[in-house]
């Protein structure tokens, strides 16, 4: 049997399609990409040595066409089919069909997916096993008074869970009795749209949980070992923010009892390939031995891998392969060490300060420090977005993971926060401030890791106050274009401000968030500026490093920072802080805020799920309006203040664009 493959098709997109091709391309592997229309010009495309049309931007009619797909493995001659994790990753009609259409699906069988597909029937497996199970109901029945008396029993707060569900995708913690059967509607409504199907299972929710996940890896020989864990505990939404790896706190012998469950439920069911047993760590204390219970597990490669090549040194896609084409592993349990400490921040398109609700937009700049790619190093980034690239609303906004390895946690602790300062990105808003503030917080350095802590800690997700006037001062100078360097012969042409007999003065009027703001500039040498105006004057030397990085010399230290300003907007960096000014519309002399307090706009493409609004309904603020379903996720959209609603625009299921008017309320004054 041959080695590797000679072409594989990788039945995915962005940056797991990216992360496949390059060990793939390292292996002499050809390989073949699919793209729809909204992915024409995109990294995986560029980067496969073919690329396949598949279909219409909806996923229903492209990444999940599976007819398609495998046509495009056929007719392209590959030979096996890796499917990257989402979209078919985990569905076992579509390895069958691979494997009937004659070719090889990189991953563990239909028979083990379905094993651990569903919720409630992989726990089962997993008692029968004897891997330590967390309490709850997971049987069939789904009557919502039935389940409501299942939490009773359980005792509250209880986690719902969709049977099918994953990446936090019909998941609801409810606290009380009285939130029950809204939040269980909302986990069926969610499930169904995520995997088509609505069914919950209940369980005992541990106050302080810590998520620990165990990575395994099977071949056909019947081997199985385990490549210790991954802490991914701080979550937000049920969704992991940030991964470490090993696990704060983690003893050898907690760590060989975990390891011996996690490989026990992967010989249950025969598994092949790689995957994930995810357990729930009771965290009000170290790791033990009888504190951790079976989650589920992802019978696909994870999107925080990385952090375990780190540690082990291996390629877990080049032992995918391998392990596909019929190799053993090279190696068995007492071959395989920890070396140092992991990080990994997933980087997203999404709006922090507006309850982290996807971004999109064009890319304007996108820049990284350096690091490599795709492959370990002690500062790695993985991303399947370029600068000019467009985040839409069809797929998953993340457009990086930015991975880092050092001896201790302290030390890779603090090259995350740096590497995380070091990424800039404009346009889409994103979560790059908020990962600096949570790799800074001071709870997280001491190891105090629980899914419960970014709650705990407001300040993580709340909105800079008003900048320090130096910081608004360079803003003034970017949206003047003050700052851009001036090539040329022509001496007249490299002045920037010049002015005969006199200092050069110049005005502008910016915004940030509500505020206007309007200072004046007088440009005192050529790279030299006084800002006037605001609570205090300020005077800047800027040196230019390159077109956007400046050394800022104020009150006699210097400072870094970079300096985007593009159409409309421009954005200043200092140390893993970002700051977003606004140019307003010179022809416009009203700059009110655009709801007024009287309408609800959708504040992102969507589909509407629910409407709980009637027209003359009495309302509070923060009382649920509509609810909008986005990228898999539901939204919900409440009233802006107490008033009436005049109107509703929007129906059940209709397909809205950003800024479209769903609700308004009667004026207040009449």
């Amino acid at each position: 049997m041959r080695v590797v493959f000679a072409k594989i098709l990788i039945a995915n997109r962005g940056e797991i399609a990216c992360r496949v091709i390059t060990t793939a391309k390292r292996l002499g592997v050809r390989t073949v990409s699919i793209y729809s229309d909204a992915d024409v010009g995109s990294k995986h495309v560029a980067l496969a040595d073919e690329a396949v049309h598949i279909g219409p931007p909806p996923v229903a009619e492209s990444y999940l066409n599976s007819e398609q797909i495998i046509a495009a493995a056929l007719n392209t001659g590959a030979q096996a089919i890796h499917p990257g994790y989402g979209f078919l990753s985990e569905n076992p009609d579509f390895v069958e069909a691979v494997e009937a259409a004659g070719l090889v699906f990189i991953g563990p069988s239909a028979d083990a997916i379905r094993a651990m597909g569903l919720k409630d029937a992989a726990k089962k497996l997993m008692i029968l096993a004897g891997v330590p199970v967390v309490p709850g109901y997971h049987e069939d029945e789904q009557g919502t008074d039935f389940l409501a008396a299942e939490a009773d029993k359980i005792g509250y707060p209880v986690l719902i869970k969709a049977r099918a569900g994953g990446g936090g995708k019909g998941m609801r913690l409810v606290e009380k009795p009285a939130d029950f059967a809204s939040a269980l509607e909302g986990a069926q409504r969610e499930g169904l749209a995520s995997f088509g199907d609505g069914a919950c299972l209940i369980e005992k929710y541990i106050t302080k949980p810590r998520h620990i996940e165990i990575q395994v890896f099977g071949d056909r020989q019947g081997n199985v070992v385990h490549l210790f864990e991954r802490d991914c505990s701080l979550q937000r939404r049920h969704q992991k923010v940030i991964e470490e790896a090993p696990a704060p706190g983690m003893t050898a012998e907690v760590r060989q009892a975990m390891g011996e469950a996690a490989v026990n439920a992967a010989k249950a069911i025969g598994y092949e390939g790689a995957g994930t047993v995810e357990f729930i760590v009771d965290g009000s204390g170290p790791p033990r031995k009888g504190g951790f219970w079976f989650m589920e597990m992802n019978t696909r490669l994870q999107v925080e891998h990385p952090v375990t090549e780190a540690i082990t040194g291996l390629d877990l896609v080049e032992l995918q392969l391998r392990v596909a084409s019929g190799e053993a592993l090279p190696f068995d349990q007492k071959d395989l060490a920890i070396e140092g400490w992991s990080f990994e921040a997933r980087v997203y398109a999404e709006d922090v300060y507006k309850g982290f609700l996807p971004s999109t937009g064009m890319v304007e700049h996108l820049s990284f420090p350096e690091a490599t790619e795709f492959a370990n190093g002690s500062v790695r980034v993985d991303s399947g977005v370029r600068q000019g690239d467009e985040i839409s609303p069809w797929y998953d906004p993340m457009i990086a993971k930015v991975i880092v390895h050092g001896p201790n946690r302290a030390t890779a602790l603090n090259m995350l926060s740096s590497a995380l300062a070091d990424t800039k990105a404009v346009g889409p808003e994103t979560n790059l401030e908020f990962l600096v503030r949570l790799a800074r917080n001071q709870g997280f350095a001491q190891g105090e890791v629980d899914t419960g802590l970014i709650g705990r800690n407001p300040d993580l997700t709340d909105r800079y106050p008003r900048p320090p006037e130096k910081i608004i001062a360079l803003a003034v100078l970017g949206g003047l274009g003050l700052l851009e360097q001036r090539t040329g012969t022509d001496p007249w042409d490299l002045l920037a401000g010049w002015r005969h007999w006199t200092d050069a003065k110049q005005y502008l009027a910016i915004e940030f968030g509500e505020a206007r703001i309007e200072r004046q500039v007088t440009t005192l040498e050529t790279d030299t500026y006084r800002v006037e105006g605001g609570v205090e004057d300020v005077t800047h030397k800027i040196e230019a490093i390159d077109h956007s990085a400046y050394h800022v010399i104020h009150d006699g230290i210097r400072f870094n920072a970079e300096i985007f300003a593009t159409g409309s907007t421009v954005t200043v960096f200092v140390d893993g802080a970002s700051f977003k000014f606004q140019l307003p519309d010179a022809l416009s002399s009203v700059n009110a805020d655009p709801s007024g307090g009287d309408t609800v706009f959708a504040p992102m493409p969507g589909t509407v799920k629910v409407v709980l609004a009637d027209r003359g309904q009495e309302i509070t603020r923060g009382e649920p309006l509509l609810i909008l379903e986005a990228m898999k996720m539901e939204h919900t959209l409440t009233a802006p203040r107490d008033g009436k609603v005049s109107d509703v625009l929007a129906s059940v299921g209709d397909q809205v664009a950003e800024g479209v008017l769903l609700v308004s309320l009667e004026n207040e004054n009449g």
